[in-house]
């Protein structure tokens, strides 16, 4: 008979449940009381909480099943009565219960899974409800009429929390009158507003059903045009110009005939002069509005820049878009010298990690693209300096060296097959850094086919051009560019003939004639 407690130990209050008196209770006292209701065991029945202590204490050593949950209900007793804790886990179990407390908020049991499903739920619950009793006619009829800044800015933000939902965007949407009042709402001068109108036309921008119907009815209204020129041009509210940009870079991005009339736009000069009392209204030119916003948001919101590059790259995928930024002296050279001082003083630096390149890769991407668009259509502009060749060499290069360091396989992977060559080859595969890569090949070709003796003697001086920065070059540039490293090889012969010859043995498919 196994003894479960020791004689003359008082057993544990926190499983026995507050029983009293100090002798420990074996097996056989737990066998039904006998019919007589005397004895022993029939004492240890008519008191129910000792009994109870006695049966935790078998459940906890894995002796009977768990008790149920009438049997914890009954009998009194000054105490709490309550399960035993549970017994301290296996050490291969602390590991399992990490991995499942990864999930959990804080010390809860409650998954972050879980959170969010419900709070989804009960969201679009909510915005289902709305949408049954008709709210977005009741928030139009307060947009129309109200001129309280505050009110106007609630009932668009959550029209804008329905819109996140596709039923009830495409039903939105589809409603021209609230289209109209949602559009005039960008005429506003309450930044709140506009921040929560930008974010509601981005929102339904972004839904492939109905964002057709959003570029057509701005298409309709072009005073939208001067209205986001002015709020870029003039807002120092960097969370509105963030958003502002991305309805513009999502606008140019769906159609490219809408970005084409508002390239145009600056263009047209209103025909009818001015009246003499009347304001002379601005013309505003998208690429100085663009300008303006990025060197706003540049040192406070480093996406809020790549999205205002990514305009610029737009701008510089039709013709129009670079003549409205060539064509203009003074916009031309902002436009240069923003973004050559972004390459040369502020984008992966000599001082960075190699990997800060798959952060910046795409503003890197529209940067090096905006720029070799003006290189290649304005070299005579004065703007375009021969002496600025040779940093955009080096940051070109730089960013191709720490393209090959991101790309590199980890030297210690044996197995092909190990989670570090599964991310190795997903970053070899990666598309923006493919995109990057032909972008600023393409860029240095068009920097080294105007390169004269004079520059690459300094470059060689100054260590733009050493060695190992050219056989960089030209292991990115080869085979594509062929003829444009062999030109620089026969001036590299006049300035350098050691360096010339060593190149040419690491590269032997050269044949440069001397």
């Amino acid at each position: 008979m196994a003894i479960l407690e020791p004689a003359g130990r008082a057993p544990d209050p926190g499983r026995a449940g507050g029983g009293q008196g100090g002798q420990g209770l074996c097996a056989a006292e737990l066998r039904a009381p006998s019919t007589a209701g005397s004895g022993r065991q029939g004492a240890l029945w008519r008191e129910p909480r000792r009994a109870r202590g006695a049966l935790w204490r078998l459940e906890a050593d894995r002796l009977l099943p768990p008790l149920p949950a009438r049997l914890l209900r009954a009998g009194g007793g000054r105490g709490m009565d309550r399960n035993p804790s549970p017994p301290p886990p296996r050490r291969d179990e602390d590991a399992d219960e990490d991995v499942a407390g990864g999930d959990c908020i804080g010390s809860t049991v409650y998954s972050r899974h879980w959170l969010f499903g419900v709070l989804t739920g009960l969201i679009q619950d909510v915005a289902l409800f709305l949408q049954e009793f008709n709210a977005p006619d009741i928030f139009m009829g307060v947009l129309a009429k109200s001129k309280c800044p505050r009110l106007r800015e609630i009932c668009v933000g959550i029209l804008g929390n329905m819109a996140c939902f596709q039923e009830i965007c495409v039903s939105i949407s589809n409603d021209n009158n609230l289209g109209q009042v949602l559009l005039h709402c960008l005429y506003d001068s309450d930044p709140p507003t506009l921040l929560e109108t930008s974010r509601l036309l981005l929102t339904c921008l972004s839904q492939t059903e109905v964002a057709s119907v959003w570029v057509e009815r701005i298409r309709e209204y072009p005073a939208i045009y001067d209205s986001i020129c002015f709020i870029m041009s003039s807002s120092t509210n960097v969370d509105l110009l963030v958003k502002v940009g991305e309805v513009v870079d999502k606008l140019f991005d769906l159609d490219e005939k809408l970005m084409l009339e508002w390239i145009r736009n600056g263009a047209v000069q209103p025909q009818d002069p001015p009246q003499e009392d009347s304001e002379e209204q601005p013309v505003f030119r998208i690429v100085p509005c663009v300008l303006e916003a990025a060197k706003q948001v540049r040192s406070e919101n480093p996406e809020g820049l790549d999205v205002y590059m990514h305009i610029l790259q737009l701008l510089t995928t039709v013709d129009d878009g670079i003549q409205a930024i060539v064509q203009c002296p003074d916009t031309g050279k902002d436009t240069w010298n923003l973004l050559f001082d972004l390459v040369c003083h502020e984008f992966c630096q000599s001082d960075d990690p190699p990997i800060i390149l798959q952060e910046q890769k795409t503003v890197l991407a529209s940067v090096y693209s905006v720029l070799s668009s003006i290189y290649a259509s304005q070299a005579q502009q004065e703007y375009l300096k021969i002496e600025e060749d040779l940093p955009l060499i080096d940051s070109l290069i730089r960013v191709l060296q720490n393209m090959e360091h991101c790309q590199k396989k980890p030297e210690n992977s044996a197995d092909s097959n190990t989670e570090e060559t599964k991310k190795s080859d997903l970053t070899q595969d990666d598309f923006h850094l493919k995109i990057l890569k032909d972008i600023s090949c393409e860029f240095l070709s068009n920097i080294f086919q105007v390169l004269t003796k004079e520059t690459v003697a300094r470059g060689l001086k100054e260590g733009q051009l050493s060695k190992q920065k050219c056989s960089c070059a030209f292991q990115n540039l080869l085979p594509f560019y062929s003829p444009v490293i062999e030109d620089f090889l026969k001036i590299l012969h006049e300035v350098d003939k050691t360096l010339a010859d060593d190149l040419e043995e690491s590269f032997p498919n050269l044949k440069v004639q001397t």
